[in-house]
């Protein structure tokens, strides 16, 4: 997979990311509109969370519980007005299209490494898919394989083997079902096509 691709799967999530934020945004302004308790609630929230950093910052341990203890009363207070108006818990959070990355394509794991999301790998991969021309995998498939496209007759000087195309044809479907049944073996043996194209 190339960088471009790549760098255009991450301008995608970041205009997602955005998206959400800004709907986020207008849902905020027109709910605080309507109870403004909200608002409150929420900016005295965001005033709990710059005092934490700074008593953390300071060590002051014994302000923090204080502070704890504040801020849990304050989010009760949001989830029953949201609950009181019909609105789900997460209402004044950002709708993610991926809630484990947040549309950002990459997940923080230990010691603040990073490490590409599932959707994005997901992403790459149906990328790949769709450029590999196997889009029609539903339609063609060892289940739809019709062995009686090919000749049945035994032409040892015309085929140069001693079996009949159809015959060949059913022991090489035999063979891939075998690979794939095996793949995940690593002491299996790959597979290689060869013939010129258009051949069958």
């Amino acid at each position: 997979m190339t960088n471009e691709v790549l760098n255009s799967l991450l301008k995608e999530y970041e205009q997602k990311k955005r998206k959400a934020e800004l709907d986020l945004e207008k849902r905020k302004e027109e709910l605080y509109q309507k109870i403004p308790k909200l608002q409150q609630i929420e900016e005295e929230l965001n005033n709990f969370a710059i005092s934490t950093g700074r008593n953390i910052l300071l060590h002051n341990v014994s302000f923090l519980a204080e502070l704890n203890q504040k801020a849990e009363e304050l989010k009760y207070q949001k989830a029953c007005i949201l609950q009181d108006s019909g609105l789900p818990s997460n209402y004044l959070s950002p709708n993610y299209e991926c809630s484990i990355c947040n549309d950002t394509g990459y997940i923080k794991k230990d010691y603040n490494k990073t490490e590409m999301c599932n959707c994005l790998k997901q992403k790459l991969l149906d990328t790949s898919f769709h450029k590999s021309n196997m889009t029609n995998l539903d339609k063609e498939n060892f289940d739809t394989f019709n062995e009686r496209l090919f000749s049945d007759e035994i032409d040892v000087a015309k085929y140069r083997f001693n079996i009949s195309p159809r015959e060949n044809m059913k022991n090489i479907k035999q063979k891939c079902l075998e690979f794939v049944e095996d793949f995940d073996n690593p002491d299996a043996k790959n597979l290689l096509f060869v013939g010129n194209t258009g051949l069958r």
